[in-house]
C-alpha cells in the first residue's frame, strides 16, 4: 500500500510523485487533497492532488523540500511505501460550464490549479491559463496546462519567459486594456497572491475562488487547526474548503496564522538536518 510507483525531478528540491492509491484515485475530483505520512510517527501533511489515474490506481502529488517531513519524504524513492494516505479530502471545485474562465496558477499552485483547468475545458468553457513563477527555470507544468487550456499566458518576475511581471499584471491586462470578458476566476498560490488576484476582480464583480491550505492536523474539521475567516464566519478549510469566494476570505487573519508555528518548524527541520547529517 502506498507505495512510491514513480519520482521525477523537476528542479532543485521539488519532486513530482507518482503514489499508488487506489481508492482516493477511483474517487478523487478536481480540487481536492490528501493527507499523507511519511512514517508512523511523522507529521500529517496535507498536498494537493495533481493528477489521478483511476486504471492503475494512482495519484500524482508535487512536492518542495522545505522543512522536516518534506525533507524525509524527498529521501524516499521509487519503491518505498509511506506510512498512511488519507483522501480524498475537501470539497470538490465547481468545474461546470461557466463560459469563460481564468484559471491562475502561482509558483506551486500551478500543480493545484492543472486538473481544474483541464475540467472546466472538458466542460466546455474557454479556459485562459495565467501562470507565473519567478524565472523560466522555475515555472512548472507548462506542457500540462497547455494543454488543458484554450489559450495560455506566462508571466515571469524576471521577464526571462513570457511576461516580465506577475499573473495579476496579465490578468489586469485582459480585464482593462483588451477588455476580454471573463465569467469567472479561479486563483491558487501563495496567499498574497490569491489576495491580489481577489482585490482585482472585486473591482469587476467577477466570481473569484481561492483554495486556502492553512494549517491542518486531521483533515476532519475535528481539531479546529484550519480555521479561515470567510464573510466574517469561521469556516474550516479541510472540511469547507479548500475553495472559498476570494471576496470574502479575510487574508490579513489567514497570514497571521500562518506564521504561528514557523519558529517551531525551523526547530524541528534543524534538529533533524543535524541528526541526518550525523548519521
Amino acid at each position: 500500500m502506498y507505495e512510491i510507483i514513480s519520482k521525477k525531478s523537476l528542479g532543485e528540491g521539488i519532486n513530482l510523485y507518482c503514489i499508488s492509491v487506489p481508492d482516493v484515485a477511483f474517487k478523487a475530483l478536481p480540487g481536492q487533497f490528501i493527507i499523507l505520512r511519511v512514517n508512523k510517527n511523522g507529521e500529517r501533511v496535507p498536498i494537493t492532488i495533481a493528477d489521478t489515474d483511476k486504471k492503475n490506481g494512482t495519484v500524482t502529488i508535487l512536492v518542495q523540500t522545505l522543512g522536516k517531513t518534506t525533507h524525509m519524504l524527498s529521501e524516499l524513492n521509487v519503491g518505498d511505501s509511506l506510512a498512511d494516505v488519507v483522501g480524498p479530502l475537501g470539497v470538490p471545485s465547481e468545474t461546470e460550464k461557466f463560459g469563460t474562465v481564468a484559471c491562475i496558477g502561482g509558483g506551486f499552485g500551478i500543480a493545484a490549479i492543472y486538473p481544474i483547468a483541464r475540467a472546466l475545458k472538458e466542460s466546455g468553457n474557454h479556459v485562459i491559463s495565467i501562470i507565473g513563477a519567478r524565472s523560466k527555470e522555475l515555472l512548472l507544468m507548462e506542457d500540462e496546462m497547455r494543454s488543458a487550456s484554450s489559450e495560455i499566458l506566462i508571466a515571469t518576475n524576471d521577464g526571462s519567459y513570457g511576461t516580465k511581471g506577475i499573473v495579476t499584471d496579465v490578468l489586469r491586462h485582459l480585464i482593462y486594456e483588451k477588455n476580454i470578458h471573463i465569467d469567472r476566476v479561479v486563483a491558487i498560490g501563495p496567499v498574497i497572491m490569491m489576495k491580489a488576484v481577489s482585490d482585482l476582480t472585486r473591482e469587476r464583480s467577477i466570481k473569484t475562488l481561492v483554495s486556502l491550505n492553512p494549517i491542518m492536523i486531521d483533515g476532519t474539521g475535528m481539531c479546529g487547526a484550519c480555521r479561515v475567516l470567510v464573510d466574517k464566519k469561521t469556516k474550516f478549510a479541510c472540511v469547507d474548503g479548500p475553495d472559498f469566494d476570494g471576496h470574502l476570505v479575510d487574508f490579513d487573519n489567514l497570514m497571521n496564522r500562518l506564521k504561528f508555528y514557523k519558529d517551531e518548524e525551523k526547530a524541528s527541520y534543524e534538529c533533524h538536518m543535524k541528526q541526518h547529517h550525523n548519521v
